[in-house]
This record gives structure tokens, sequence and C-alpha cells, in this order.
């Protein structure tokens, strides 16, 4: 039998391991994000051009040497970006190009009342009027340019706007799209994106 001052002491902190047990158990509920976050909506991407999964259309390849298209930045639509976002980015990047992928585009400056851009509003004077800035790509010019693989198996392009905490990144027109990438990655809140496929 053990003695009473061992029984009382062994209940004591029992109670005191109960307490903090529950104690944490209420912290990680109170604190837990998870259901807040979905009832607030979700950062999606949506596209008129461009459908996940699916292919690329002729209106967006690029147009140059042997592909023949019509080199149309995508249609982009974006809805519930997170609190404090003060800008939107764009980029298209051909993840399965040989060595570190190909840059296709890079865009930074969108102001944060936008939610959309139309199709073509690289080339056509839409993203200038916005004050926003293009990256040179990888094809060595600035602003969009389209799929375009070497014959074989289709690549994928993943497509993402990102929601940014800062209205000024200091980019400037025609910097490479490398450069774009770093900074946009020190100032994204969240991104959503999208990923389609070309292939000749």
């Amino acid at each position: 039998m053990l003695p009473r001052c061992l029984v009382v002491s062994l209940a004591s902190l029992f109670r005191r391991i109960s307490s903090l047990t529950c104690a944490m158990l209420g912290l990680a509920l109170f604190a837990a994000p998870g259901t807040h976050a979905l009832a607030d909506g979700t950062f999606t991407l949506t596209s008129a051009s461009f459908h996940a999964g699916g292919s690329v259309d002729a209106a967006q390849v690029f147009d140059q040497d042997d592909c023949k298209g019509g080199n149309r930045s995508p249609q982009l639509t974006w809805r519930d970006a997170p609190a404090g976002t003060r800008s939107f980015a764009v980029t298209v990047f051909d993840q399965d190009a040989p060595g570190r992928g190909w840059w296709h585009w890079a865009v930074a400056a969108i102001p944060a009342t936008v939610d959309s851009l139309p199709e073509n509003a690289s080339a056509s004077g839409f993203l200038k009027k916005l004050g926003a800035v293009e990256a040179r790509n990888d094809f060595d010019i600035d602003g969009y340019g389209g799929p375009c693989p070497p014959p074989g198996k289709p690549h994928r392009y993943v497509v993402t706007v990102y929601a940014l905490s800062s209205a000024d990144l200091r980019l400037a027109q025609g910097r490479p799209a490398l450069m774009f990438d770093h900074e946009i990655g020190t100032a994204a809140l969240g991104s959503a994106r999208i990923v389609v496929n070309y292939g000749r």
C-alpha cells in the first residue's frame, strides 16, 4: 500500500498533467486556421484561354522559327486573393525544358484592383496602361513568348498568379525573367496556378 503523502503527490501531478493537456488541446483548436481559411475562400486562377490539364491552343503558341501560332498571352482571371495584397504578378514557366527550365512570361506591378487580364494583354499595350512591367523571356524578347518545345513529348507549362505584399518590387521593364521570379518570391503572400500541356 502506498503512503498517503505519495498518493496525494501522484494525484496532484495527474491533475496538473490533465489540465496542461486540455489547455494545449484548447489552444490548438483555437489556433487551427484550416476551417477559417476555407470559409474565407481559396485563391484561385481560371482562364478562358487555358484549361487545367488541357492542351495549349494555336492562339497562345509562339510565332517564330518552326512554331506558327498567334503568340497571344492568355486570358486570366483570379479570385479571393489573400488579405494585404498590394499587387499581383504572373509567370508562365516550362518546367520540362532542358536545364533550368524556360521562362515564357513574367509580369509584375499589376495593381491590386485588377483581377483579370484579357487575352493578348502583353502585346496589346494593356499591361503598360496599368503600369505593369514585363521581363525579358528566354526567347530574349520582352513580354510573352508562347510554347514552342522541340518535337517529341509534350511539355508542361505552369501558369501562376502571385498575390504580393508590395506594390513596387523595383523591377524594370526588360530585366531577366529569373530576376523577376526572385523578387516576386520575396514578396509573395500566396499563389494560384494551372498547368497546361503543349507538344509538337
